[in-house]
């Protein structure tokens, strides 16, 4: 039974929300995106509240400031230490173990990486693999599952692990499918970087100072907003808009 305030559960103990952008947001495009009805309100309305506001993406194919830039434009109030996103994330994981990466991202996504020391002459020995749309070919999946292949204990750390997503009216390949692919070729299990990874979300839960139990999720993708959050202790809502069908 719903609660007074529409929901399947009681949130008067709610202190934090996470929030997926596209989807949920606005609808990408290559215009730069429409706010999906209501939306700015609604994130204008959270943010007056009590509650804690972030925002979890799993976003690869721009930089953390060029999404909020393009958010900013359409009414949306919020700030680049307020999104959560998977290449930095990735680059502190490269970073902390000292590894050389094989980049299979998109063009747009370099600049987060680009705090990685390249030493010359020395090989890669691990792949980050992100949505890079048109870049993803046979070529640049082959190279990368090489770089795989030829490692003793391959590497490989995809920024999200979603089937797809919604741009404009049509639905198009997210990274999963591709990840999934480079797992099988070279029998390894690829480390997400991004939902539904628990570490992603407890990074955000961290920075909100807000525990599990107390927060909730608002995603479009059942699995990797909804049950990713719930596998983490929160509770998850999903939208009838973006990829829900």
């Amino acid at each position: 039974m719903a609660t007074k305030d529409g929901l399947p559960f009681d949130a008067s103990d709610i202190e934090g929300v996470l929030l997926d952008i596209s989807g949920v947001l606005y609808d990408s495009n290559e215009s730069g995106g429409t706010a999906i009805q209501g939306s700015v309100e609604a994130v204008k309305r959270l943010k007056e509240s009590k509650y804690q506001v972030r925002f979890c993406t799993n976003e690869s194919q721009h930089i953390r400031s060029d999404l909020v830039e393009r958010l900013q434009r359409l009414g949306f109030n919020l700030s680049v230490s307020e999104v959560f996103s998977p290449a930095p994330a990735a680059c502190q994981i490269v970073q902390e173990r000292g590894l050389t990466p094989h980049l299979l991202v998109d063009d747009r996504v370099l600049p987060e990486f680009a705090s990685l020391q390249h030493q010359p002459g020395r090989a890669a020995d691990c792949v980050v693999i992100g949505d890079a749309v048109d870049k993803l070919t046979y070529k640049s999946m082959n190279d990368a599952f090489r770089v795989l292949i030829g490692c003793e204990r391959p590497i490989l750390i995809s920024l999200g692990i979603g089937k797809y997503y919604k741009e404009e009216d049509r639905l198009m390949l997210d990274v999963g499918p591709f990840t999934k692919a480079l797992e099988y070729a070279v029998g390894c299990e690829a480390e997400v970087v991004g939902k539904p990874s628990p570490t992603f979300f407890r990074a955000a839960l961290k920075d909100m100072g807000v525990e599990s139990e107390k927060a909730i999720m608002i995603g479009d993708d059942i699995v990797n907003d909804v049950g990713g959050a719930q596998k983490c202790g929160m509770r998850g809502i999903q939208v009838r808009t973006g990829k829900f069908r």
